[in-house]
């Protein structure tokens, strides 16, 4: 059994507004991504000064961990026989936005995930690395349909 995947998403998709308590899931799932955050230190400036300086191998644990946690779960999905479609390849696609991201994230100490955990800890800078990322996407949806997809 396939995913549909849409080639595009509308841009005003007629889906019905959830509940709230439909998004109690949803608020628990990501204050406990929070708390795993701030208590693993991921969100942490030093540790990813650390990784990037080649100083430790704290955040590439964390990050390979990750990605074997991600590797077992579409296993246990096509196992379970959901097919998962990989996007499209693009051309530069992936470098540019890899590129991007490093950047980011090399510049600000902290990637888009942690933000909402950074927030409710009380760390004042975190408020500025929102906005950028507030700005970022803002800027993505005006360029979206200049860019290559």
């Amino acid at each position: 059994m396939a995913l549909p995947i849409p080639d595009e998403f509308p841009l005003e998709a007629s889906r019905p507004t959830p509940s709230v308590l439909g998004l109690v899931p949803y608020f628990v799932a990501g204050g406990f991504f929070g708390f795993l955050a701030i208590r693993s230190e991921i969100a942490s400036w030093y540790r990813i000064y650390e990784m990037f300086r080649f100083e430790s191998f704290h955040m590439y644990g964390i990050i390979g961990s990750a990605v074997l946690t991600g590797a077992l779960c579409l296993r246990l999905l096509r196992r379970w026989g959901l097919e998962i479609r990989p996007s499209e390849p693009g051309r530069y696609r992936y470098l540019l936005g890899g590129v991007v991201f490093g950047l980011g994230w090399g510049l600000v100490g902290a990637c888009p995930g942690p933000i909402y955990a950074l927030l409710g800890s009380g760390v004042a800078g975190a408020g500025v690395v929102f906005l950028g990322a507030l700005l970022g996407t803002y800027a993505y949806g005006w360029l979206q349909r200049r860019l290559p997809h």
